[in-house]
């Protein structure tokens, strides 16, 4: 019973870490593309 809940608590912070993970890359994906757009707006 231990051993399943013990499971069950690292599975549940594997899921957030990688999540977690996946968004903050998107985030970073985001913010670079906003950067490049505003070097264009002020290159021109």
């Amino acid at each position: 019973m231990l051993r399943r809940a013990i499971a069950l608590v690292l599975a549940g912070l594997v899921t957030v870490a990688v999540t977690g993970c996946n968004t903050m890359a998107g985030l970073g994906r985001d913010i670079e593309k906003g950067g490049q757009v505003i070097q264009e707006k002020s290159s021109r």
